[in-house]
C-alpha cells in the first residue's frame, strides 16, 4: 500500500487477466524500495508503532526513495549501466 497505493488484492481485482502479482510487474527501483520498506516495517513493529503511523511513515519514505532511485544515475546503477 505504501509504495503502490493499493494492496496486492486490489491489484489482482483490477488486473484479473494478468498472471502473477503486483511485484512481478514492478521495476528494479520499486523492488529495491519495497525491500527497504519491508525491513523498516519490521523495525517499526518492533518499536511498537501503530499500523496507521507505520503506513504514513513508509509512504513518506517510499516517495523519497523513489525520487532518489529514479534519477538518471540511480536507475543506471540499478540496471548495471554505470558510466
Amino acid at each position: 500500500m505504501a509504495l503502490f497505493g493499493m494492496t496486492a488484492r486490489q491489484w489482482r481485482d483490477a488486473n484479473p487477466d494478468e498472471k502473477g502479482n503486483i511485484r512481478d510487474f514492478a521495476n528494479a527501483a520499486q523492488l529495491v524500495c519495497l525491500a527497504n520498506l519491508e525491513t523498516l516495517n519490521a523495525l517499526f513493529i518492533h518499536e511498537g508503532m501503530e499500523q496507521p503511523a507505520r503506513l504514513a511513515k513508509r509512504n513518506r519514505i517510499a516517495i523519497e526513495q523513489m525520487k532518489l532511485l529514479t534519477e538518471e544515475r540511480g536507475v543506471k546503477a540499478l540496471e548495471g549501466n554505470r558510466e
